[in-house]
Order: C-alpha cells, then sequence, then structure tokens
C-alpha cells in the first residue's frame, strides 16, 4: 500500500511573468536536494490542507504573502525520499502576492531566475519532464507518476 508523505511544491512568477523564485539548496551539507534548485515548499502539516500548506511554506521560506495560487498538478514519486520514502506532491503557481523576498532560509538562498533560464540550473534531472506545465497557458491540471531507484528516475508517465 502506498503511504506517500504528502508534499507541496510552488513556483512564483514575477509580475510580469518573466521569472521565477527558486531556491538554491546550498545550506544543509545533509539535505537530499544539496546544490539543486527547487521551487519552495515542503510537507503538509496534520490538519492542514495543500493549498493553506502552500501559502504557509512561501511565506515561510520566502517572506511573501501570496494572493493568487493555481493548482498545476500532481506528480507521486514513489521511491524518491531517504530510505526509498514515497512522496505525493502537489504542484501549484503562484500568479500574484504582496511583500518582499528575504534572504533566503535555512535550506537555501532564494534567487529570482528568468524562466527562459531554468534548462540551465542545477535541479533533478526528472524536474524538466513536468516543469514547463508549470509555466505554460494550458487550462488543464497535469497528473503524473515518477517512480524513483536508487535517487534516479525510473520513468515517467501523466496525463492532462
Amino acid at each position: 500500500m502506498l503511504t506517500p508523505v504528502i508534499a507541496t511544491l510552488v513556483y512564483v512568477v514575477s509580475p510580469d511573468r518573466s521569472q521565477v523564485l527558486m531556491q538554491h539548496r546550498n545550506k544543509r551539507p545533509q539535505d537530499i536536494h544539496l546544490g539543486k534548485y527547487t521551487g519552495l515548499g515542503g510537507k503538509v502539516e496534520p490538519n492542514e490542507d495543500v493549498v493553506s500548506g502552500a501559502i504557509r511554506e512561501v511565506h515561510e521560506e520566502s517572506g511573501l504573502d501570496v494572493t493568487a495560487i493555481a493548482l498545476r498538478g500532481t506528480i507521486s514519486w514513489p521511491g524518491f525520499g531517504k530510505n526509498g520514502q514515497d512522496w505525493f506532491g502537489f504542484v501549484f503557481r503562484v500568479d500574484a502576492f504582496t511583500g518582499t523576498v528575504h534572504g533566503g532560509n535555512d535550506e537555501g538562498t532564494l534567487e529570482w531566475v528568468g524562466l527562459e533560464s531554468l534548462a540551465t540550473l542545477p535541479m533533478w534531472v526528472s524536474d524538466h519532464e513536468w516543469l514547463p506545465m508549470v509555466f505554460d497557458d494550458e487550462a488543464k491540471q497535469f497528473h503524473g507518476v515518477m517512480p524513483y531507484q536508487d535517487g534516479e528516475m525510473v520513468s515517467w508517465r501523466y496525463r492532462r
């Protein structure tokens, strides 16, 4: 039976839609994401819905207050976590916010990155499979499964 960690992954887009706020995971040596760029987010807390969790994580990790958020898709990552732990992620895009980004958090530093430059950043190779769907204008959400084994993506399939 699949009993995954439930998590959010959030991509904050600049008001002119040319940049995205990325977290460079460069502060914790034991971090599974060390050296990679990721969106914001984390585990959903008990008694918290996924949207509230996403909004909370953006505020905690960046200092921004979300005013417009959209679910872009979901991904099941069986075998992704430490010791083969299963994860299930709700992937959001934030199109409006208030506040100013602070310098970072205990996981890494924050950077605004041009959307056209995302492919050049060190990130999980598998992110390139689904990340374009976060930023496209397609109204339909994507829902996929991406099994991992020994830290590597085994396959990817999705529906839209």
